[in-house]
């Protein structure tokens, strides 16, 4: 997992009091569904750990990204 995305999720799941673990399950539910995983203020917040951590990646880059081996 590219390094900037997991920091920007660890610091999401500590703002929203729960552990990554829990984030991640309900992130990958949600998205099972077609439903978005975020109301509007924690899309606030993500943008706001997106800038702390310099992460500019959006939907279209997890086409492009490959793990290194």
């Amino acid at each position: 997992m590219e390094r900037r995305l997991l920091k920007v999720l660890k610091a999401l799941a500590e703002y929203k009091n729960m552990t990554l673990g829990d984030l991640l399950e309900g992130i990958v539910l949600h998205a099972f569904e077609g439903k978005a995983p975020f109301s509007a203020q924690t899309q606030r917040k993500i943008a706001e750990l997106k800038g702390i951590y310099d992460l500019n990646l959006d939907a279209r880059a997890s086409h492009r990204l490959k793990e290194r081996s």
